[in-house]
């Protein structure tokens, strides 16, 4: 058995205990998959976690939040990067009734989904290093509770693959992820070659498919096409942080690849300046900023037609000292944030 598919078989008895959630299931499997010295970064408010913290700290309090808590993968992506490291990229949503609050987000009694990139790096068989991000945006615009700034692109609950693959064991296809991440890493460097260079010398005809859609995350939103991309998200993007990509010793980004599908984790995988307005409402403030976006890219037809991007957000705002939480309770004061007590699926609680 391959390393990629050898690391999938370890973390598949986790991801089975997590789809119809059972506390002390998941807990058990969260002690097995992990070393005792396992490394946790998890998206702001989280913070850094050891292995002994971790459920408690994360999981604990969605599960209470979500009675019938259930984890919905859409896409699983294992692969080696150039470096030599063996990692395991997991995309898709937590799921279930909102019935207590979470992190300070009112509950809604009603269904509702937070999307989840997670990134698992394996040792010798066990998980020594986790990068993750929660869309807690996402939950919040759900609760009617965001404090934040609109998004322009739209917000609706992410789809997996078109394909209909992204959970199919591709491990075999070495040469179609050796083109996929090349393809992502050229596509990736000639973005950086603009504003020094016309727009045209990002080449994003080259690079991205007719029928693409960008996936954002919550607060930036879903943009479609190649035009969609540019007024929704790209144009504001640069015009707030044209710098980006100029501080390569800053960052580290992990790439690897599975058949047509290409991931990155990195902690931070960003770094550059907010000297110009228009992105998420944001005023220019010359504040030098780090970013964790983890992404996902599906190739079709030798390009990029999807890209599922998470972006921890709330720590941006803690970076350029806006509380998000704080804002948060203001903006949520007068609103009832007890456990609601009604029958949800075959439980009663309250």
């Amino acid at each position: 058995m391959n390393v990629a598919r050898k690391n999938k078989s370890l973390i598949a008895p986790l991801l089975a205990a997590m789809r119809d959630f059972k506390s002390g299931s998941v807990a058990s499997e969260v002690s097995n998959l992990l070393s005792d010295d396992a490394i946790i970064h998890m998206c702001h408010p989280f913070g850094d976690l050891s292995t002994s913290t971790y459920y408690n700290a994360c999981f604990g309090p969605l599960a209470t939040a979500m009675p019938d808590l259930e984890r919905r993968d859409t896409i699983i992506v294992s692969g080696t990067t150039p470096e030599g490291d063996d990692w395991i990229g997991c995309c898709g949503s937590y799921v279930g009734t909102f019935a207590a609050p979470f992190l300070d987000i009112p509950p809604t009694g009603h269904l509702a989904h937070m999307r989840f990139h997670e990134f698992y790096r394996f040792t010798n068989g066990k998980v020594t290093e986790i990068q993750a991000i929660w869309d807690i945006p996402e939950l919040m615009m759900q609760a009617n509770a965001w404090p934040m700034a609109p998004s322009l692109g739209r917000e609706w609950h992410i789809p997996g693959p078109i394909s209909q693959d992204g959970l199919a064991d591709h491990t075999d296809q070495v040469d179609d992820a050796k083109h996929a991440q090349k393809h992502v890493l050229d596509m990736l460097a000639a973005l950086t070659r603009h504003p020094a260079e016309p727009v045209e010398a990002m080449e994003l005809e080259r690079f991205w498919h007719p029928s693409m859609t960008w996936y954002g995350p919550a607060g930036i939103g879903t943009a479609r096409g190649i035009a969609g991309f540019r007024n929704w998200h790209q144009i504001p993007f640069l015009n707030a942080m044209p710098d980006r990509g100029q501080y390569p010793t800053e960052i580290t980004a992990h790439f690897f690849a599975e058949g047509n599908y290409v991931a990155v984790t990195g902690w931070p995988d960003m770094a550059q300046t907010l000297s110009g307005a228009g992105w998420m409402g944001i005023a220019p403030n010359n504040t030098k900023v780090t970013l964790r976006s983890l992404d996902f890219w599906r190739m079709e037809g030798g390009k990029i037609r999807e890209n599922w991007v998470l972006v921890d957000l709330l720590d941006l705002y803690r970076q350029i000292g806006v509380d998000v939480f704080a804002r948060l309770r203001e903006f949520n004061k007068a609103r009832n944030m007890s456990a609601l007590n009604f029958p949800i699926g075959g439980q009663e609680f309250g």
